[in-house]
């Protein structure tokens, strides 16, 4: 649920501004070294710290992309590329200045422990994660697919110059969906913070896992990204399970390479446009 979390703000990125944001991995990264740095400032119970992690993150979001992202809309891929790998750069590197190099631990969002349901063990973190992250995504849904804001999100991303012509403030939306999409990367770094630590170096694990599970997906497809990132996860967990974590490595690239050689447009297809 926390990779689905990390790809959905991806994808809504990368349609919303129509670049890569390859710094979004580094934004999940920051939003784990938030709630660090304020639950031991503050001593704030970790639910109360989630929606401030999603806040902070969020304005995060817009800054990134007004940096690194917007200012180079008219301009080759590359010039995108190489912007928010920058600003990826200056994120861990700024961490790594200000908390240090060494992992720290995110609060829990339900304490530590399990429960015992039938003589299973069941931890409350992980509960809590798959929890939380079912919510926010049934959120996000009902967000992008009820709702008169959801709709002009969705036609900004489909085609913004119609969008505009029909009279929708497209900079407004635009600017929102980046927004949520940091929002998304901090509650999962967040969420990710205690099981896994925050250490300013994991950003590009993150991003690669977000852009894997967007290519097995479908490019731009959110529901495709969504699919791709739980089928990681359980992909991992299970095969980490039964023969380690270098083997479930290994054999998760294997799988990808596989399923791109027989669908190289991914799962749930690839729209117009949208292509790496």
């Amino acid at each position: 649920m926390a990779y689905a979390l990390v790809a959905l703000g991806f994808v809504l990125a990368l349609n919303a501004a129509g670049a890569v944001n390859f710094a979004h991995g580094d934004l999940v990264v920051l939003g784990g070294a938030v709630a660090v740095v304020v639950g031991q400032s503050t001593g704030l119970a970790a639910p109360l710290l989630l929606p401030l992690v999603a806040l902070a993150l969020g304005a995060a979001g817009i800054v990134a992309a007004r940096v690194a992202i917007l200012p180079l809309a008219a301009r080759p891929p590359e010039a995108t590329f190489v912007a928010t790998i920058a600003l990826a750069a200056i994120i861990e590197h700024g961490l790594t200045v200000t908390l240090g190099a060494a992992p720290r631990t995110a609060p829990a969002l339900a304490g530590s422990g399990s429960f015992d349901i039938a003589g299973l063990a069941l931890g409350r973190q992980p509960l809590a994660i798959v929890v939380a992250g079912s919510i926010l995504v049934a959120g996000v849904w009902f967000l992008l697919e009820r709702t008169q804001t959801g709709r002009r999100m969705r036609a900004v991303s489909s085609d913004r110059h119609m969008a505009r012509a029909v009279g929708i403030p497209v900079g407004r939306y635009i600017m929102l969906s980046l927004a949520l999409a940091g929002a998304l990367a901090g509650i999962a770094g967040f969420l990710l913070g205690h099981q896994f630590l925050v250490a300013p170096t994991q950003g590009a694990g993150h991003m690669l896992k977000a852009y894997i599970a967007v290519a097995l997906g479908g490019w731009g497809s959110v529901p495709g990204a969504l699919l791709g990132a739980l089928g990681i996860g359980f992909f991992e967990t299970f095969v980490s399970a039964g023969f380690g974590d270098a083997w479930a490595s290994a054999a998760l690239y294997v799988g990808i390479l596989v399923v791109l050689a027989v669908r190289p447009q991914g799962l749930f297809g690839e729209p117009v446009g949208r292509r790496a």
